[in-house]
């Protein structure tokens, strides 16, 4: 499976505006793919947040993901590390939607590979403002240490800021990368997505 190389992850809190028009534009910009997080929210309230952001994310051609569990609407979930596909509350959540992993480290990404999940994140290859503290930070010759080590999808992920960046991770051999509090935090969310899906140009897909 091929996914767009750029995933934004959701985080109100960070928001500088109203988390809609963030994803509307980013939408607008080029993404293609959305992780809805806002794990605080009660069920009832991110399947509403969903229903409003699913439309147009559909639209456009992408993918509306949410965090630990499949919504309504959504295409797939992105699973904590520790969390086992088609164990427990994630039975059944490989019928035809896509499952994502965050991993940290190679014990991680080889759990993610026998589970068989559709991708995962590496974290934190930056030190990050949105979680700080979180780490140690892989860098980036870790991260392509660790890409090459599995056959996954990798999406680099954890204070990945810049252009540069991007192209820096790109070149590690990543399948894409995945931003939260650059886009989140900014008055310019859709100017600042479109920079960084520009610079996924790096990439090389097969």
């Amino acid at each position: 499976m091929i996914l767009p190389p750029l995933l934004v992850l959701t985080d109100r809190h960070q928001a500088t505006v109203p988390l809609a028009e963030v994803v509307a534009a980013v939408v607008e910009a080029g993404v293609r793919a959305v992780v809805l997080r806002e794990s605080d929210l009660r069920r009832t309230q991110r399947v509403e947040v969903a229903a409003t952001m699913a439309p147009f994310i559909h639209d456009a051609g992408g993918l509306l993901l949410s965090a630990g569990e499949v919504l309504p609407g959504c295409d797939g979930v992105h699973l904590p590390a520790r969390a086992r596909v088609g164990a427990g509350d994630h039975a059944g959540q490989r019928d035809g939607v896509v499952v994502g992993r965050s991993c940290h480290d190679l014990d991680e990404l080889r759990t993610a590979e026998s589970d068989g999940v559709d991708y995962v994140t590496l974290s934190p290859v930056y030190l990050t403002d949105s979680k700080p503290g979180y780490g140690p930070a892989l860098g980036v010759m870790r991260l392509a240490d660790l890409v090459a080590r599995t056959a996954l999808p990798v999406y680099a992920l954890g204070g990945v800021e810049s252009p540069e960046q991007v192209r820096s991770c790109c070149r590690a051999g990543v399948a894409g990368v995945a931003v939260m509090g650059t886009v989140m935090r900014s008055r310019v969310p859709g100017r600042v997505a479109g920079d960084l899906l520009r610079a996924t140009s790096e990439l090389t897909r097969p």
